[in-house]
């Protein structure tokens, strides 16, 4: 059986159902809590990472490990070429390969 916790919005503990309480701000935001000191101290705008028992202050000093997201690789993308309407696709290739003096003959010849 799978229980939903909410991470406490000051503490980031977990708070499984039946405990902590809730929080509407005049913005409309929802904030759980773990426990009255935790809402007080939220209120207050002191800052978690100040308070050595939270996890924001423990993942600060770096004593716990921050687990990193790695980005999603995307495929390659291939390029694919086709042929063109009075050209194939092997004269295309042979054009881009030829060096600018054998192009440049072929362009005088056409020129003759």
């Amino acid at each position: 059986m799978v229980i939903k916790t909410d991470p406490c919005a000051f503490t980031e503990m977990k708070i499984y159902p039946g405990r902590g309480s809730r929080f509407a701000a005049r913005d409309g935001k929802v904030h759980f809590f773990i426990s009255s000191k935790a809402k007080s101290l939220f209120l207050q705008r002191i800052k978690p990472v100040k308070l050595t028992w939270t996890q924001a202050s423990r993942r600060f000093n770096k004593k716990t490990k921050v687990v990193d997201l790695q980005k999603k690789r995307t495929k390659k993308t291939t390029r694919v070429q086709k042929a063109i309407v009075g050209m194939s696709l092997d004269e295309i290739k042979r054009k881009i390969n030829e060096d600018t003096k054998v192009r440049d003959q072929n362009l005088e010849a056409t020129k003759k």
